[in-house]
């Protein structure tokens, strides 16, 4: 899987962190109005079946509507996690590449709210929604 094509515009992810480690390579796009996170499904995603695991699909859709709430503030402030859900659409299986897109950021003083679209090969196969609470860098 070393020579999958990686989607123009995406690079790779700097931000890391201990639990996305495992699953790098991982890549990110920003636009001004969104962090987005892409990766190829490889074995290191999958649950027995073969198919994207749904914890991983939390986490990543957690970690890209954070740092797209992010955007939104200068300085960026501290932000955690109060809310989180996640609609299962359809099935992600290994091989293909997955973005996970931030559509709608509403920010405040003290709560962010977003929601984000999984793509599995440009097919939706999970939405998610999470609610931030802002605080101090």
């Amino acid at each position: 899987m070393n020579d999958l094509i990686v989607p123009d515009g995406f690079v790779p992810h700097t931000r890391k962190s201990a639990v996305t480690a495992p699953w790098e390579p991982l890549y990110a796009r920003v636009t001004g109005e969104a962090f987005i996170l892409g990766l190829h499904i490889r074995p290191e995603h999958c649950n027995g079946r073969g198919l994207l695991h749904g914890g991983v699909i939390a986490a990543l859709a957690d970690n890209a509507m954070g740092l797209s709430a992010a955007l939104r503030y200068d300085p960026a402030p501290g932000l955690v996690t109060v809310n989180l859900s996640v609609d299962y659409l359809g099935m992600a299986k290994l091989g293909q590449w997955v973005d996970f897109t931030t559509n709608f950021v509403k920010t405040g003083a003290t709560l962010a709210f977003t929601s984000c679209l999984i793509n599995a090969d440009g097919v939706p196969c999970a939405k998610a929604a999470a609610t931030f609470r802002v605080g101090p860098r």
